[in-house]
């Protein structure tokens, strides 16, 4: 079975997924999947827009649940899409690491590496968060609140948890 790791831009799930390689799994990463198969997702935005994106996701999903006792941190939007939630379900146990927005905020001053905050970071941030909170909660399996938490306690639970 699989662990798969949600939440917001910013939630820590690329560095939760790194931290749990330490304990003998290897991790995933769909965002960095794309990368390295289509080039930079700022470029796919811009030159293809997020609908495409959201394909390539679907795709990078499907290939990685093919796999089995991993970490796949999802793209923040990953989980939008009920296919996504299916496909990341039916080999896995999803985690919704909650964080509040003044501490993504906080976490992703100055990152320009993501399309969908740029112009108003800390107002888009807002924005998505009231749209995707509920979508996370929904879909997860288990929720692991971040606020005040380092990367090695939240790993800590997810281990105590699983």
């Amino acid at each position: 079975m699989n662990i798969v790791l949600a939440g917001m831009p910013g939630c820590g799930k690329t560095t939760v997924a790194k931290l749990l390689e330490k304990c003998g799994k290897k991790s995933y990463d769909t965002d960095a999947q794309i990368v390295k198969e289509h080039g930079e997702i700022t470029e796919i935005f811009k030159n293809f827009g997020e609908r495409y994106f959201r394909e390539l996701e679907t795709v990078a999903v499907k290939t990685l649940c093919g796999l089995d006792g991993i970490v796949i941190a999802t793209g923040g939007g990953c989980l939008l899409k009920t296919e996504n939630v299916k496909l990341l379900k039916s080999n896995g146990k999803i985690i919704y690491l909650r964080t509040l927005p003044q501490t993504l905020v906080n976490r992703l001053k100055g990152d320009a590496t993501r399309p969908l905050l740029a112009g108003g970071q800390e107002e888009r941030i807002n924005k998505l968060y009231g749209e995707r909170a509920q979508i996370y909660e929904r879909a997860a399996d288990l929720i692991i609140d971040t606020d005040g938490l380092n990367p090695e306690q939240i790993v800590q639970r997810i281990l105590q948890i699983l």
